[in-house]
């Protein structure tokens, strides 16, 4: 008898090692698949992790997601957006780090809230006080979406819209991230580590700041040890530009021609239309 229970003891627990091997191997569609989403915004990456649900024919808005209660955002697990540094949402800063993207949908007006509780199905586990960031969005009209889609539909180097488009409705917000700050960081230490024969970093820095209009001090130093190493078309028309700044623009139509003979000097079919056209700017 005590045989017999410790072979079928023996026998549920190898059922059990299959059934798990079973339901390891069996991957089946979800109605509402997952995906995602990555924008590098100036050097930040930001990647929002959802599922996709659809409207198949039902009533979503105060239907299938009701109005005033908290929603995951889309299906299955709670949706999430990852900052990978820190971003600022109207006048708060939001430290980098992956949150839970709940949203309260509302007729008139929706919250949005960027939770600490990331990983959880649903919003069953959703807990207020672990709320990093609530803010407010008005819901617009929208064309039709059967399938839910999160989108960036507006990106510049500092700043990003985040808008979610389902049925015929639109959500968004915006935020912004400190782009200009952290490439000078990473510029002055550039310039600094540059080998003696490298006169592209220099430039590169100083090219940055004068396309931003920002760090003209360090733009202006940059160039020189640039053009110390070696005279370009490249670095000689920046200090050109750096001087039209200044108002000399005498001085910076003599520099940008020379800038051009020593370009075509290096390379008769050097494109020079870049530094032409700032000739005639300034000859106006």
């Amino acid at each position: 008898m005590r045989k017999f229970s410790s072979c079928l003891i023996a026998a549920f627990v190898a059922s059990l090692f299959v059934s798990v091997a079973w339901a390891q191997q069996l991957d089946l569609p979800r109605p509402s698949p997952k995906a995602t989403v990555t924008q590098t915004v100036g050097l930040t990456d930001v990647t929002i992790a959802y599922c996709r649900p659809s409207v198949r024919g039902r009533a979503i808005w105060g239907g299938l997601v009701p109005y005033d209660q908290v929603w995951r955002t889309g299906a299955n697990e709670a949706t999430t957006i990852t900052f990978a540094d820190d971003v600022t949402i109207e006048a708060t800063t939001l430290p980098a780090g992956t949150y839970g993207l709940f949203t309260v949908p509302g007729k008139d007006e929706w919250t949005v809230v960027f939770n600490k509780g990331a990983k959880q199905w649903g919003a069953y586990e959703y807990k207020q006080a672990e709320d990093a960031l609530r803010i407010k969005a008005k819901p617009q009209p929208a064309e039709f979406h059967e399938v839910m889609t999160f989108s960036f539909p507006a990106v510049s180097t500092e700043s990003a819209q985040v808008a979610l488009a389902w049925e015929k409705l639109r959500v968004s917000f915006t935020f912004k991230v400190d782009t200009i700050n952290k490439v000078l960081a990473a510029s002055r230490k550039a310039v600094a580590d540059a080998k003696p024969d490298d006169w592209r970093t220099p430039y590169r820095a100083a090219a940055f700041c004068l396309d931003n209009n920002v760090n003209a001090a360090d733009a202006k130093a940059w160039l020189a040890k640039s053009v110390a190493v070696k005279e370009t078309m490249y670095n000689l028309s920046g200090q050109a530009r750096m001087l039209a700044m200044e108002g000399k623009k005498a001085d910076a139509i003599a520099l940008a021609k020379k800038a051009i003979a020593v370009g075509k000097t290096a390379d008769a079919k050097a494109d020079t239309s870049m530094v032409d056209n700032l000739i005639k700017e300034w000859e106006k």
